[in-house]
Formats: C-alpha cells, structure tokens, sequence
C-alpha cells in the first residue's frame, strides 16, 4: 500500500523537487499550496495538487480533511513552506516581523497540529521539517528568519518527546544554500534597510551579493529529496540531517568552536 505525504510549499525549489521525487518512488503526494495555479504542471499520477494557506487553520484543516476522508491516513508531513525576510531590527515594521513568523513557525505549527491526531490514532507517523543550516547560526539581515529556524529547530525537540509514545517520529533537515527559487521569489527586502542612504548600506552591500550568489549557485534541490526519502526508509536516522556545501561546513565547525570563536570566522567568511 502506498503511503500518504504532504508536503507543504511544493510549487517550486525544494518542495517540487521532493514532491516529483516520492511519486516516482511510489508515494501518493499530496503537494499544496497557496496558489494551486503554481501547481498546474504536476499533473503525475501519484501527486496530488492541493490548495493549502497555512497562514490560515481553517485551510488546512479543509486540506488534511480531504485527505483523510480519501485515505483515512497521513503517512508522512514534509514541512517546507516558508520565506525569507532580509531587514535590520531597526527597520523592520511590525507586519513583517509577524509575517516572517507567521509563516515559518505557526505555519508549521498549524500543519502539525491538524495533522498529528490522526497520525497519533493510527499508531504511525514521520514529521520532517525543512529548516535550515541558518537554524544553527546567525547572519545579520536575516535575523528574523535565522530565528525563525532556530524555533523550528526547538519545535523539532520537543515534539520528539511529545510523540514518541505514538510511534510518530519527528526530524529536521538543515539545507545550505540551494539553487532553487528562493532568492528570486521568497526573499523579501525592507526598502529602509536597503535604501542607499541608510546607515547599514555598507554591511548590505557586502553581505546581500554574497548571500544571493551562494544561493543562486547553491546545491540541487534533488539532494533533499533524496535525503527525504532515506529517512523515511530509515527508521534509525538521526534527529537532524544537513545537506548542501554551505551546512556541511559551517555546522561541524558550529560544534567543534566556542560562539566567540564561531563568531569570528563566521564573520571572517562573509566579511562583516
């Protein structure tokens, strides 16, 4: 019998990438997201295109209600909707500061919560979160979404604890900078920090092409998809998995310096 995944952001990047990937690998995969247009060309036999606004609980119970009344189970929930704010604190305005974390952590908390009673009832269940290496170290400009990361990597913990009893395992995955879509389409930038005559115009001009080029020739998203798939095939994996150049260098490091030292060469790296 096939199993049941929903993925949430899957019109694009890494959420694609995996969606396509499981399907072929004989899941049936429930791909949703805000706009259902973004998914008019997953037209495969096993994906399932589904519109889904995790900003609003209303539509994600609708979503996972369409599923269980079909399947009477979700197998497997792949949390990967989210974006990027890139602002100072200084200049962010209050509707951003919620959005960012809108979408990143209650999103995902949302998800979850009309997802794992029926997980818990039937005995089973695997939780994968699409965090990022950024979860384990901060960038200036990207504190909100760093810190976004940083609670999905806290949700991860103690959800494990929550949910052993019921067999549902739960993991993260810290990607580096991949080659998807992200810094084109869910990258969003403050005017006033970004303004040419404000006082961190220098740190954004020495940061900002940095990031956008290492994500724009970052790894392929079909790296975690692959990664997915194993955990799901492995019942031993470990809590966290990291892929991508970018995690895979900082992240080791992350464990092995003190933060005074960390801090240096993270700020040594990308010149800040």
């Amino acid at each position: 019998m096939s199993k049941i995944v929903l993925i949430t952001g899957a019109s694009s990047g890494m959420g694609l990438a995996t969606s396509k990937y499981l399907a072929n690998n004989n899941f049936i995969v429930y791909a949703t997201s805000r706009d259902i247009s973004k998914l008019s060309n997953l037209n495969k036999t096993n994906i399932i295109p589904l519109s889904m606004d995790i900003t609003s609980q209303e539509s994600i119970n609708r979503a996972v209600d369409i599923i269980y009344n079909k399947h009477k189970r979700v197998d497997i929930l792949i949390n990967n909707a989210g974006y990027g704010l890139v602002s100072t604190i200084e200049d962010m305005d209050e509707d951003e500061m919620l959005n960012q974390y809108n979408v990143n952590v209650f999103g995902l908390l949302r998800v979850c919560k009309a997802t794992i009673g029926i997980m818990r009832k039937q005995n089973s269940g695997i939780i994968i979160n699409i965090s990022s290496f950024l979860g384990k170290i901060g960038l200036p400009l990207l504190t909100l979404y760093n810190s976004s990361k940083y609670a999905v990597e806290g949700i991860t913990d103690s959800l494990r604890h929550e949910l052993k009893d019921f067999n549902i395992r739960v993991h993260s995955i810290l990607p580096g900078f991949f080659d998807t879509q992200f810094a084109r389409d869910n990258l969003v930038t403050n005017l006033q920090t970004f303004d040419e005559n404000s006082a961190y115009a220098n740190l954004v001009s020495k940061l900002t092409p940095i990031i956008i080029e290492q994500i724009n020739n970052g790894n392929d998203a079909q790296e975690v998809a692959l990664m997915i798939l194993k955990i799901i095939n492995n019942d031993k994996f470990p809590v966290r998995a990291t892929v991508g150049d970018k995690a895979k260098k900082f992240l080791p490091m992350r464990k092995e310096l003190s933060d005074e030292d960390f801090e240096r060469r993270v700020r040594q790296y990308y010149n800040i």
